[in-house]
């Protein structure tokens, strides 16, 4: 009876005839060899000369071949295989670019918190270098490296006027010691903005030659790969992170529809006139978009280009 179809499971490649009876088998050893199952494939169509692909009835008759319990231990096995190399597989750069991002985001709360603590309490001790200091990272980082008297003589304030109290050592040692981790936490920061930065140059420099490194990343975080962020339409890119207001918008159309959600950071958007947030935001998304596709299916480096429309629309700087 001649051959007529072929059929290709994690098990391996079958020839069937008409009658659905397998006359020939290439058994695969291992996952590598399923996943070049062509190689196998073309060598029985060599020997069998063509054969068909089951489709509908066909399909469901062969499919029936494997219900033997026979076939069931090697489903288990392979499959249980296959899952476990997919799951190896699935790890790329838009899990790290989210898990940078996130971690950037929590170390930046994290540091809110210990810096306000930290200034309340080197205060008590030298009031005037928190006044005097704004910059959160610069504070920490001279408290650290200089005394008291030091930072005073900088703000040409003699020590003996200053209304801060004359701490003990142990107490003064304490509030230092917050100060260096403070200050690891920054070191920390930057070096996961490096590694960022690095991340986005391989997997999406479009899309950060348009938003910035920060932003590029929040929108990845944020729809969960540069894969769905690149199939989404421009209109919804723009309005990412505004869900819950466009759900209010949806629900009672009083309520008037957002205009952006995380691209709102944007310098683009900030250095614009109020009246034009909504026309720049939709540019901006439009850019972004393209920018997004073209880094999902790897074309050319077109970022500097489209940075360069929207600076001479717009004629803002950014």
């Amino acid at each position: 009876m001649p051959s007529k179809f072929i059929f290709t499971n994690i098990l391996g490649s079958y020839v069937f005839t008409e009658n659905y009876k397998a006359v020939e088998e290439i058994l695969f050893k291992d996952i590598g060899q399923f996943k070049e199952k062509g190689i196998y494939e073309d060598k029985l169509r060599q020997k069998h000369g063509n054969l068909a692909k089951p489709e509908d009835n066909d399909l469901h008759n062969i499919l029936l071949f494997f219900k033997n319990r026979k076939y069931f231990p090697g489903f288990l096995k392979k499959n249980l295989e296959l899952t476990k190399n997919s799951i190896k597989e699935s790890v790329n750069n838009d899990l790290f670019i989210v898990q940078a991002a996130g971690a950037i985001g929590e170390i930046d709360k994290t540091l809110n918190l210990l810096t306000k603590r930290l200034r309340e309490w080197y205060s008590l001790y030298n009031p005037e270098a928190s006044d005097k200091i704004r910059d959160h990272e610069k504070f920490s980082s001279l408290i650290a490296k200089k005394s008291k008297k030091q930072l005073l003589d900088e703000f040409d304030i003699d020590e003996k006027d200053s209304i801060g109290s004359d701490l003990k050592e142990k107490d003064i040692s304490a509030i230092l010691s917050l100060a260096a981790q403070i200050n690891s936490l920054y070191a920390l920061r930057a070096h996961y903005e490096n590694y960022l930065k690095e991340l986005e140059k391989e997997t999406c420099p479009n899309l950060a030659a348009i938003l910035g490194v920060a932003m590029a990343a929040k929108l990845i975080e944020h729809t969960g790969s540069l894969k769905r962020l690149a199939e989404m339409p421009a209109s919804t890119l723009q309005v990412l992170g505004a869900e819950k207001a466009l759900f209010r918008h949806m629900r009672n159309k009083k309520n008037r529809p957002p205009k952006f959600g995380l691209i709102h950071e944007h310098q683009l958007i900030q250095k614009s006139k109020r009246e034009m947030y909504g026309k720049v935001a939709r540019a901006l998304a439009d850019k972004a978009s393209i920018a997004a596709r073209v880094d999902y299916f790897k074309g050319k480096f077109i970022g500097d280009k489209l940075k360069k429309e929207l600076i001479e629309k717009f004629k803002i700087e950014y």
